[in-house]
């Protein structure tokens, strides 16, 4: 397992019957998390003084409660800082876990000795994009939604990146990689963090069993003939490790790189253990 342990500002405290705690920063937060299905005792103090929790609905969704929590507030990753704000679905606009990722990824692009143009699909509120920039890569940020691609500009601003190269698209990703494709343009490297299930600007349905595979073919089209690396993020139980690494290694096998996937984690810091929170899989020349 690739496990995110290099936090400061962040860090899961316990998690238990379906819940976890968090600090994000100096804030305690509780949200559920469907992989807990263990009932262990809540004794760490967290629990009973939280700034915030989401509570689920019996009819799906839900809704925060909060606790003397501000509307935003910062935490800062290496040299990255991030905006957080809790919105709608429990989410505060960070995937911890993704560190993991971001460590392994900057390492490649700094030590590659050569310029790096990479492309983030689903870049959401821009944690790869800008852990990519500091690295020193040229990035595409591709998201759907107009609000979150501003988002992620804000997080570019704070995390001193404001002047990176950074392109930013709201746009459909498999439209956009289409449209790349017809242009003859090119990347080093490619990064996609699809949704399990979405909708796109007008409309359309995506469901991730059924639409990763066309997509990495076709993602396949715009790498680079010394392409750097090829990162897909799951967090759907579906696609388990061995389904990357099959899919990624029947697609891939062309450029003769590494190819690995495994479950991502997160630290428990109150008992040693790690908790799970999907599956990354990593090609690498």
């Amino acid at each position: 397992m690739w496990i995110a342990e290099n936090w400061k500002d962040y860090e899961v405290i316990d998690c238990s019957k379906g819940e976890k705690l968090e600090r994000w920063g100096k804030y305690l937060l509780v949200r559920p998390d469907p992989q807990v299905i263990w009932d262990t005792p809540k004794t760490e103090k967290g629990w009973r003084k939280m700034n915030g929790h989401y509570h689920r609905s019996a009819k799906g969704g839900g809704e925060w409660e909060f606790f003397d929590l501000p509307e935003q507030w910062q935490i800062h990753y290496e040299s990255l800082t991030f905006n957080l704000k809790p919105f709608s679905f429990k989410h505060t606009g960070l995937f911890p876990e993704q560190a993991a990722n971001w460590d392994w990824f900057s390492e490649k692009i700094k030590k590659a000795g050569r310029p790096v143009k990479v492309l983030n699909l689903f870049a959401y509120t821009g944690g790869a994009t800008l852990a990519a920039a500091a690295a020193g890569a040229s990035v595409t940020h591709v998201d759907a939604s107009k609000g979150m691609v501003t988002w992620a500009k804000e997080n570019a601003v704070s995390s001193g990146l404001k002047d990176a190269p950074i392109r930013w698209i709201v746009d459909d990703c498999v439209k956009f990689v289409e449209r790349e494709i017809r242009r003859g343009n090119h990347y080093d490297a490619i990064i996609m963090d699809p949704p399990s299930y979405g909708r796109g600007p007008k409309g359309e349905i995506w469901k991730i069993e059924d639409a990763i595979y066309p997509l990495v073919q076709l993602c396949e089209q715009l790498l680079s003939d010394d392409p750097l690396f090829f990162l897909i993020n799951s967090y759907t139980t579906g696609l388990q490790p061995a389904v990357l690494s099959y899919m990624m290694n029947t697609v891939l096998k062309k450029y003769h790189g590494t190819i690995n996937a495994d479950e991502i984690g997160l630290p428990v810091s109150s008992n040693g253990l790690v908790l799970p929170c999907g599956a990354s899989g990593r090609f690498e020349v």
